[in-house]
């Protein structure tokens, strides 16, 4: 078991369908503790970088706990890492890893790490990884290369025998497909490479004309393209981690409410990792209890993920309508407005991924929990950060944290997305829990 400062500490490995690596399990369940804190990583690729994020964000812990003094005594906290196969993109921000506030360039093709992290994301798929990464290098000014891209991209991803359900934040009853992965390539790449620019990235010019003008040359839609990749994948992984997270850890919750009936359970998620543990809450089964708070951090789904019913006459409700309620106290969303990944990209990903039919424009209604924090969600307590470290959050129901003025730092396109290694986000951890504190 990895050494992370912290003791006791163990990991709980699943693979892409949500099966736990056995020692995991029986090393939990092993635990003598009275309250564990389970972290999932949201982008990251390999179990070291995981193991890393969570080294820094659980440091501070010890000495939070201590400083609680008699109202602690009692309390025998443990730490639990989750590790779940996601992908990154080699020249995105990692949590409290150096921040590229400078590199506002777009980067023109497929680092090597990425390339190789594709390769083990889609097994199988060596060939069109190779293809992808050779037409990015290239960037060829060719209207048949563009379609091409776009093709070998929808190849990488689409599953047609994985249900739909995984990947949605909302459950929408008029139905419809994912625009990322059936719309004329061309333009959505020249929409995502406006989105770029809106995030601070300098990107390929477009030729004079409309942004979506063929009639010159095509190079401007080379930034577009890798960023269709990008969020292709990153669809993907949303359905894994809803997979992971309702097949997975949901159910292993269960094993420990019986093997440990006394253990008090805190989630936390970052990004996907938001998403992970959320979902979570829909495989577990109804009468199961030990889930005791929920702490998101920069989560990258809806932030209607958990309304009853969608707002403005849309028709549907969240894919996690009411499951708040399978928490035995509150579901804390922490949000910034310096999250441009959430705020600028995720939106017009989420509408071009299918999850809100009916929208002929991008709105910014459809940002993520992590850039807004929880709506359409009554009752739900909105807190500035300043305010929970002051005097804690409601024990139970859905809060709202604006955490902007400590989740502020890094560069375009993700902003602020990964800065998350905080102490005081730490303390909301501990204050979502009740953690340290009479109950």
């Amino acid at each position: 078991m990895a050494d992370i400062g912290v003791e006791p500490y163990r990991e709980i490995t699943f693979d892409a369908d949500g099966d736990a690596a056995p020692a995991g399990r029986t090393a939990l369940a092993e635990l003598d503790v009275t309250d564990l804190v389970m972290f999932s990583h949201g982008w990251n690729n390999t179990p070291s970088v995981a193991t890393d994020l969570y080294r820094r964000f659980f440091a501070p812990f010890p000495a939070l706990l201590a400083e609680a003094g008699p109202a602690a005594a009692g309390v025998r906290l443990g730490y639990a890492g989750i590790v779940w196969p996601s992908i990154r993109f080699a020249d995105e921000d990692i949590p409290d890893f150096p921040h590229t506030a400078l590199a506002t360039e777009a980067c023109a093709g497929l680092d090597p790490a990425t390339v190789d992290a594709l390769r083990r994301a889609f097994p199988g798929h060596e060939t069109t990884v190779a293809e992808l990464a050779g037409l990015l290098d290239e960037r060829p000014d060719d209207e048949e290369a563009l379609r091409r891209f776009g093709l070998l991209t929808r190849r990488l991803v689409a599953d047609e025998g994985e249900p739909p359900g995984f990947a949605a934040d909302t459950v929408d009853h008029a139905g419809g497909g994912a625009v990322l992965l059936t719309d004329d390539p061309l333009g959505l790449f020249g929409r995502f490479a406006l989105a770029l620019r809106d995030t601070g990235m300098r990107v390929e010019p477009d030729p004079p004309g409309t942004p979506f003008s063929l009639g010159r040359s095509l190079k401007h839609l080379w930034d577009g393209a890798k960023e269709v990749l990008r969020q292709t994948t990153y669809y993907e992984m949303k359905r894994r981690a809803g997979k992971v997270g309702q097949l997975g850890l949901g159910p292993l919750l269960g094993e420990l409410a019986r093997a440990r009936p006394a253990m008090r359970v805190h989630l936390v998620g970052h990004s996907q990792g938001g998403r992970l543990v959320a979902f979570a809450l829909k495989g577990m089964a109804p009468g199961v209890r030990n889930v005791k708070s929920v702490t998101l951090l920069e989560g990258a789904f809806s932030h209607y993920a958990f309304a009853e019913r969608l707002p403005s006459g849309l028709d549907g409700s969240g894919a996690l309508a009411a499951l708040q309620r399978r928490v035995d106290g509150p579901v804390v969303s922490c949000y910034s407005r310096f999250d441009t990944a959430l705020g600028v990209i995720y939106p017009l990903a989420s509408k071009l991924a299918g999850d809100y039919q009916g929208l002929l424009e991008l709105d910014r209604r459809w940002w993520a929990i992590g850039h807004d924090g929880i709506q359409s969600v009554a009752p739900c307590t909105e807190l500035t950060l300043a305010e929970v470290l002051r005097h804690g959050v409601p024990d139970s129901g859905c809060v709202s944290v604006n955490a902007e003025s400590v989740v502020r730092a890094g560069g375009p396109p993700a902003g602020a997305h990964s800065d998350i290694c905080h102490p005081e986000l730490a303390r909301v951890v501990l204050a979502a829990g009740r953690i340290g504190r009479a109950r």
